[in-house]
């Protein structure tokens, strides 16, 4: 499980316009990357619209943001579109991908069914390429602007 201090494993992932991206893409630079469970859903949703308002405040603070679950790049694309997302996307559809190496892709259970699923959180990446601060078990309500004011501390 990636923690404070360690580097995000550079496992590519694909975008919605096909092309790939990996924690080497941002060397040099701060960034968030945030990994949500599933595109079009209620806290998704409205998670990848909180980012996509303060895209501008993250980029005036030098900080680039990359979200992530298992949908495949098409569903992205329809996600993006459909509500007028400016954050960047990107899936991580493969087996042993970026997640799995995180360690938020977890056994859940919901009506005693247990099934594996992105555990929703965050990890603010310094300039360095090291984990600065992680949040696990994200509510959405006010996340993205406890996200903002740590990532302005970089």
């Amino acid at each position: 499980m990636s923690d404070i201090g360690d580097s995000i494993p550079p496992v590519a992932l694909t975008r919605p316009d096909g092309s790939s991206v990996s924690a080497d893409d941002y060397q040099g630079q701060a960034w968030v990357l945030y990994f949500y469970p599933k595109d079009d859903t209620t806290g998704c949703t409205r998670e990848a619209q909180e980012f996509s308002a303060q895209l501008e405040a993250f980029e005036a603070a030098g900080v680039s943001v990359l979200g992530v679950s298992k949908d495949p790049p098409k569903k992205h694309l329809k996600f993006i579109e459909k509500y007028g997302l400016t954050v960047p996307l990107a899936s991580d559809a493969e087996t042993d991908g970026l997640a799995e190496a995180m360690g938020v892709w977890i056994e859940k259970s919901m009506y005693g069914k247990k099934y594996m699923g992105m555990d929703r959180s965050t990890f603010l990446v310094g300039k360095d390429g090291k984990i600065a601060r992680v949040w696990r078990k994200v509510k959405v309500a006010g996340h993205v602007d406890e996200v903002l004011a740590a990532a302005k501390t970089l």
